[in-house]
């Protein structure tokens, strides 16, 4: 789908950002930017979004001293296109990863060479880049790699396959395998996807503190780009007691609960400390005024591994879980800080989504947004609570196990086209919990959302229209 124009565009951008950088004086200090994306984590699992079991209180002081949206959406329902449209700021009827396409012996579908991802936008601005946690977006050796896609550093799962274990035997640096000494791993495939029996090493804890340590290298003299991709609360799958895997269960060992879904609760909760680790270690620096910290998920909810989504009301007042284009597969927790700039405690229902960070954060740096990129709009605006331009619409597809295929959202209209190419209609500001569908009473609605549907898919050889 790529073009030599588009390559030459590309090559044409990434010089003027060269040189933008380097005639960059101390009169514009570009801020560094976290983003941390858990794996699953649904709409209703904060307690800042409603969650009355779980204890998150580290998250929620972060929406406390930051910005709370109510109507941000991830790329899409699944791991990797979610991811996809995160890095390129195209919506999944025109990114390149539209499902969870696995590539042996180890990987799903790589990004292609000529991809122009946040990463790179941030690199060739002057910023120091890294991913910590899970790719998803290129195996070892393919075009997709971190290293190859904008990163300066990475370390954790190139495959989601992999991730799905918390004790693997192991990780990658760069382009370098890790052993995991103490995960002693039954591995019949060779692809490090195995189970561990030694428990010595969990993933998660890894990365967190390798975010830790790549903060603590950082100073003033370059600005950092920070992907912190945790795994946690995703399942490993196996079901059963392991289903949830997490070295202990804290403060929820003795309830009265089925073991995953304790397992479930401590991993979050383990996560949000973390999180508070992380936000600690950059206010310590005095870097709260300098540091963008955005907060989301990659999709709703899931019911894997022994998890049942609605025993936590995982997914709030939302309808649907992962795999699903109902709102509680796709609308996600978001919440930004950046201390002095962002109004503490403050809420924004502007409906935007993953495909948005790409526009935000070259206006951030003040660089122009690269061509081609319409499905990207800057919430930057709304951040600085500032007047906010809205989408025309938002549009998703599902290339995967599932009951619908497409999404479209115009203002309060919600449609989804399921693969049997009938088609659902709501109005999410009187039927949020996607309860009644109106289509056959909003026929010219129902044409015309169509319309946009087919207008915003794009044909691509891997991912066929059903």
């Amino acid at each position: 789908m790529k073009t030599n124009s588009l390559i030459s565009w590309k090559a044409l951008w990434s010089f003027t950002l060269v040189l933008q950088a380097w005639l960059m004086t101390a009169a514009h200090n570009p801020p560094n930017v976290l983003l941390i994306m858990t794996d699953d984590l649904g709409y209703g699992d904060l307690g800042c979004y409603g969650q009355k079991q779980i204890q998150t209180p580290e998250l929620d002081r972060m929406a406390k001293e930051g910005l709370r949206f109510t109507q941000f959406y991830a790329g899409s329902t699944v791991c990797a296109p979610s991811r996809c449209v995160l890095m390129t700021g195209m919506h999944t009827g025109h990114t390149e990863v539209r499902g969870n396409q696995e590539i042996q012996p180890m990987g799903q579908w790589p990004l292609a060479d000529e991809t122009l991802t946040v990463a790179e936008c941030f690199k060739r601005a002057g910023y120091e880049t890294a991913l910590i946690g899970k790719w998803g977006l290129g195996g070892p050796g393919s075009t997709g790699h971190p290293n190859r896609q904008g990163f300066d550093y990475f370390f954790g799962y190139l495959c989601q396959r992999h991730a799905h274990n918390y004790y693997p035997e192991f990780l990658f640096r760069n382009d370098q395998l890790v052993p995991l000494e103490g995960n002693i791993v039954n591995n019949e495939r060779g692809d490090g996807a195995g189970y561990a029996t030694g428990r010595a090493l969990y993933s998660h804890d890894l990365c967190a503190t390798e975010a830790l340590q790549f903060i603590d290298r950082q100073n003033d003299s370059k600005p950092f780009f920070l992907f912190l991709s945790l795994t946690i609360p995703h399942a490993n799958n196996e079901g059963g007691p392991r289903g949830m895997e997490v070295p202990d269960l804290g403060g929820y060992a003795d309830k009265d609960w089925p073991p995953a879904q304790r397992g479930h609760a401590a991993m979050i909760s383990r996560m949000d400390a973390d999180v508070g680790r992380i936000l600690s270690a950059i206010d310590q620096k005095g870097w709260g005024d300098d540091t963008l910290v955005l907060f989301t998920s990659d999709n709703g909810p899931h019911r894997e591994g022994g998890n049942d989504p609605f025993f936590h009301d995982s997914n709030g007042p939302l309808r649907g879980i992962k795999r699903d284009l109902y709102e509680g597969g796709i609308r996600v927790p978001m919440i930004a800080r950046w201390t002095g700039h962002i109004e503490a405690g403050t809420q924004s229902d502007h409906v935007g989504y993953f495909g948005d960070v790409m526009a935000t954060m070259t206006e951030l740096m003040n660089e122009p947004l690269p061509h081609p990129y319409p499905d990207s709009l800057s919430f930057l605006p709304t951040l600085l609570g500032k007047p906010q331009p809205q989408h025309p619409y938002l549009y998703w597809e599902f290339h995967g196990g599932g009951q619908h295929f497409a999404a479209i959202r115009q203002g309060d209209w919600k449609g989804i086209q399921r693969r049997d190419r009938t088609f659902e209609l709501y109005h999410l500001g009187n039927d949020l919990g996607e309860e009644r569908n109106v289509a056959k009473d909003h026929l010219t609605r129902v044409a015309g959302l169509r319309r946009l549907m087919d207008a915003a898919h794009t044909d691509h050889p891997l991912w066929k229209v059903p």
